[in-house]
């Protein structure tokens, strides 16, 4: 299975957003909007499929 961009985008933002969720209640605004993006980037992924530059 071949990763994409946006896909590498919303799992590393996922990965950022279990971290700061788990170790930092201080920045929760932040840390949701991080989650945000992460699904925004994980929908994005889908709707534009892979394109491959020829």
């Amino acid at each position: 299975m071949r990763f994409g961009p946006f896909l590498m985008i919303a799992v590393l933002l996922l990965i950022l957003w279990a971290g700061g969720f788990l170790m930092f209640h201080v920045a929760s605004g932040l840390i949701h909007l991080l989650l945000l993006f992460a699904v925004i980037s994980f929908v994005a992924h889908f709707f534009m499929g892979s394109r491959s530059a020829v």
